[in-house]
Order: structure tokens, then sequence, then C-alpha cells
């Protein structure tokens, strides 16, 4: 049974999303504004948040992009049309997924399965190999699930350590976005590449001594990516 937070304003969909989700096994504190999400989070245990991102007071960006400066809990992001500019807004803000309005609460639900079972470490790339392995400046142990660079750890979200895990697995193979897709997100079939690209550079971010000259992670125009240095 896990604990998930929902933070959205409209009752009629919070009631809703509520009812399904508990009815799936999970217990869920539900609210209706931000303001009231990041208390929550202060005195009450989550593993998830489904944040809705027209939220009355402040919006879902602001509160994904405090609840990301607090740690690596997984959010997945509610948005009330697939519109380019508020989903990427919003990844680029720290949400590890989204789904979009109306909701079905199937869809959200393998949601959550899929992005708990990335939190719990969960990685098909991970304790395949023995010891650190090292990429110049970089360290990755995928026993102990910690990258470091030059000694010092990189905090990373779950689906952004998996995404690092996939593609160092095998370096100077390029993976297309669709394999990175089905392999970190597990549902590959919306042909997402957003989520892709939008996790991709939140990693270089991270990881890059220049994230606009990349080492470790290269693009490969017209297909996806690449892990070096080559």
């Amino acid at each position: 049974m896990s604990q998930v937070l929902l933070i959205e304003d409209h009752q009629t969909v919070r009631d809703g999303l509520q009812l399904a989700l508990t009815r799936q096994g999970h217990t869920v504190h539900a609210v209706g504004t931000g303001e009231q999400g990041l208390e929550r989070l202060r005195t009450t245990p989550s593993e998830v948040v489904v944040l809705d991102l027209m939220l009355p007071g402040m919006d879902g960006f602001e509160v994904c992009r405090r609840i990301r400066q607090l740690g690596d809990l997984p959010i997945i992001m509610l948005t009330a049309r697939n519109d380019d500019m508020d989903v990427v807004a919003g990844l680029e803000a720290g949400a590890d997924d989204y789904v979009v309005k109306p909701v079905q609460a199937r869809v959200l639900e393998a949601r959550i399965r899929a992005v708990l079972r990335r939190t719990g470490g969960d990685s098909r790339r991970g304790g395949d190999r023995a010891g650190p392995e090292q990429y110049g400046a970089l360290t990755i142990d995928r026993a102990a699930l910690v990258v470091s660079k030059d000694g010092t750890p990189v905090s990373l979200a779950p689906t952004e350590l998996r995404l690092l895990l996939e593609l160092s697995h095998t370096p100077g193979q390029v993976l297309s976005r669709q394999q990175l897709l089905e392999a970190v997100w597990e549902h590959g079939y919306l042909g997402d590449s957003r989520l892709v690209d939008a996790c991709v550079q939140r990693v270089r971010a991270k990881i890059e001594s220049d994230s606009s000259a990349p080492v470790f992670i290269q693009t490969v125009r017209g297909f996806g990516y690449r892990f070096g240095p080559l």
C-alpha cells in the first residue's frame, strides 16, 4: 500500500480520483491548494505526489519546484490539455511524468505504480556489474545506486537515475527516445519524446560541466541519445 498526496483544486475530480486510487489499495491524502500540499508534506509521509498544474494561488509549476527542492519525491502532474508549453514547463520544473485531463483512473494508477517501481530502486540496469564504474570525472555505482562527480555525490531523482543507468549500461550505443520511454517510463506506446528530452536536460545540468556541450549524454540528431565520453 502506497502513500499518495493528491493536490487538485476541483473537488469533483479530487473526490473521484481519491476514491478510485483508494480502491486500488493506495492511501490517498487529498488537498485543494498548493500551499496545503506543501504543508501536508511537512507533516505526513508520502511516496508520490499527483499534482494539478492549474491551482489557485501558488500554481502547480511553483509547487513542483518547491517539492523538488525538498528532495527526490516522485511527481506526476495533471494538465488540463495536452499543451506542449505546459507539459514541457512542468517537466522542466521537475515532474517525472504527466497525465492529461480528463484523467482515466486506471491510467493514473498505472503511472503511479511505474514511478513507485523506479523509486524503489527497481532498475533493470542495477547490480549487474561488479564495483563502481568510472567515466572520466563521473562514477556510477549500480549496486548502491549512487552517482558522483569528482568524488561529490550527485542528487538524482529516481527517474533521472534510471535514465542515466539505462544509457550508461551500453556506452557508445545509441538508444532511441522510444527505447528509453519503454525502459524508463514503461509506457512508450505514447511516443512522447518530451519526457525523455526534459529528463535528459535535467540530468545534464547535474553531471555535465557545460550542459550546452555535453560529454556524458550526447544527442544523436533524429534518433536519440548515447552515453560517452567516446
